[in-house]
This record gives structure tokens, C-alpha cells and sequence, in this order.
């Protein structure tokens, strides 16, 4: 993590006296804090929506709008909400300080002003937040390296699974049609004996995006393992799925891939089928489409092969 660096850090400064903005204000420009102010509870909103501070440090008696209520406010926004709140008062009385706490305060200073003291709870507050954005960037990435396919950028098999079950028992519960891809790239060994494992890297790669593309936002895809892909379609029947399949084939085989000077050919075959109220599972569709796949393989490759659920038939397309 890096060192704490008071540059780094916006502070937005509330207070309905301008003596105290100039006090507070030069207390934090003296550390080399980056400040923005407002008058009142109302200016403070408003500069929320321009200014994305990292702390604020809010009056708490002020008219029109109390210290409270742009304090609630702040913490009914989600975007807004974990920006730590330091309350400014003069006020000694318990209930406010409790109030103040119960409202989504984190902590508070009392006026007159002590600058070392200032400076070191803003100090602590801001490394605070600091910690737990890091923590949480760390956690996302942990978590995307669980879920992504460190090659292609795609879905890895385990979330690609885990979307599919979904989708599938989705389908069941509401009636809805879900269809089933499962894709493998033509020939993938000859291509990295012929260019190199660089080479197909790239080759899945660019497969990858290029069928990424083709999909809808609200398709679940993902590598399977080695160069085969699997494609889940909601709200998708069997003819429809054809299509697509058929438009990803044409897709691939126009793409362009070179190797110092010679182009890679690359094509695609794939197996497709709709899931039923008969399967059990959603393997039981994935199994289909593989089946249909495998049929895709024999006939010569650069195949569309699709299989009805409810009577097997394999269609050539």
C-alpha cells in the first residue's frame, strides 16, 4: 500500500461561518490537504454531485439545514455512503454528540479549533478509508481471478457452470426457453504445432472477443477447457439459437489472424440444443450439445449440428 500522502485526499469543509471555513481551511492547506467548502446544507449537497470528496467535515448547527439532516442525506446515497463524517461543534451536550453517532457520524471535534488535533482525526479517518478501498479493490480482483479465464478475459468453467445452473433453473421456475452452445475451435493442435502456443493464445483470444461480440448482454459465455466454449441463451428456442450459432461460424471464419507473414485460418464447430422440462439438470442439455458438437466434428468441421430435446434428432445445418 502506499504511504499515506495528504495530497491525495479531497476534504469538503461545511460551516455556515466563513471565520470557521478560513480557520479549518488553513489548518489543512498547512498539511497539504487538496479543500472545497460550502456555506450551508443545501451548497454541500450540491457540491457532492460535482466533487467526489474523501471526508467531510460538517458543521453541525446550521440553519435551513442541520449538520443531521445532510448527514442522513449522505448516508441514504449509496455512493455517498461510506464517506467518513466528522461533526464540527460547539456544542458539549451528550444527546447531540449521540445523535450525531446514530446519524452516521464517525467522529467529531469541538470548536474552538485545536490544529494538531484536527489534523490528526481527519488523518485517521481518511487512512481508514484508504484501508478498506484497498481492501475492497483487493477483494474484486481476488474475485475476478476466481470467476475469469486468466487467457481470454471470458467466464472460467466454474462461474460459467454456476451461470448456467442458474439460467437453467430460471427457465424451469418461470417457463421460460434456454438454449445451449457448445463451441471448439477446428483443427486448435495444428494451429500451435504449425505457429507456436503463442500463436493460439492469440487465436483463442480473438475467437473469444469475436463471439463476445456476437452475443447479447444478457448471454452467459465462457471457456470450458482447452479451446472448446460453452454459450448459454436465455429467453432463446432452438431455431433462433441456430442462428446465432451459425452467425458466430461465419464470424470466425472471417476473422484475420497473422503469423509474421502468413494468415491463420481458423473455423469453429458447434453443437446446439434447447433445454426441456425433461432434463433434470442443465448437464443433461450441456451433454446434448456436445453430442451435437461431436457430430459437427465428423461431418467435416465448420459445422452448425443442432439436436432437439424431445426426439434426439440431429439437424446439419
Amino acid at each position: 500500500m502506499e504511504p499515506f500522502n495528504p495530497s491525495n485526499f479531497l476534504v469538503l469543509v461545511v460551516d455556515d461561518l466563513n471565520i470557521n471555513l478560513q480557520i479549518v481551511g488553513a489548518i489543512l492547506d498547512s498539511e497539504g490537504y487538496a479543500t472545497t467548502f460550502a456555506t450551508n446544507g443545501q451548497q454541500a449537497l450540491s457540491r457532492m454531485k460535482n466533487a467526489q470528496p474523501d471526508l467531510v467535515l460538517l458543521d453541525l448547527m446550521m440553519p435551513e439545514m442541520d449538520g443531521f439532516q445532510v448527514c442522513e442525506n449522505l448516508r441514504s446515497n449509496h455512493d455517498r455512503s461510506e464517506i467518513p463524517i466528522i461533526f464540527l461543534t460547539a456544542s458539549q451536550e451528550q444527546k447531540h454528540l449521540l445523535q450525531a453517532f446514530d446519524r452516521g457520524a464517525v467522529d467529531y471535534i469541538t470548536k474552538p479549533f485545536n490544529p494538531p488535533e484536527l489534523l490528526a482525526r481527519v488523518k485517521t479517518h481518511l487512512e481508514l478509508k484508504h484501508t478498506r478501498d484497498e481492501l475492497k479493490k483487493a477483494v474484486a480482483e481476488l474475485e475476478k481471478l476466481a470467476t475469469t479465464d486468466s487467457l481470454t478475459g471470458i467466464a472460467n468453467r466454474r462461474s460459467l457452470l454456476l451461470m448456467g445452473e442458474n439460467e437453467f433453473l430460471r427457465a424451469r421456475r418461470y417457463n421460460r426457453q434456454l438454449s445451449v452452445l457448445m463451441l471448439d475451435v477446428d483443427r486448435f493442435k495444428q494451429i500451435n504445432d504449425t505457429y507456436g502456443h503463442a500463436v493460439g493464445d492469440e487465436a483463442l483470444t480473438a475467437i473469444a472477443k469475436a463471439i463476445v461480440s456476437t452475443l447479447r448482454k444478457g448471454d452467459c459465455f465462457g471457456r470450458f477447457g482447452g479451446e472448446e466454449f460453452l454459450a448459454f441463451l436465455p429467453e432463446t428456442g432452438l431455431d433462433a439459437a441456430v442462428e446465432v450459432a451459425n452467425r458466430i461460424r461465419t464470424t470466425i471464419a472471417e476473422l484475420s489472424l497473422f503469423s509474421g507473414k502468413k494468415q491463420v485460418q481458423m473455423t469453429i464447430s458447434i453443437g446446439v440444443t434447447e433445454c426441456s422440462e425433461n432434463d433434470i439438470k442443465v448437464d443433461t442439455a450441456i451433454q446434448r450439445s456436445d453430442a451435437g458438437l461431436y457430430h459437427a466434428k465428423h461431418r467435416g468441421r465448420n459445422l452448425v449440428v443442432a439436436i432437439s430435446p424431445t426426439d434426439s434428432k440431429t439437424s446439419y445445418l
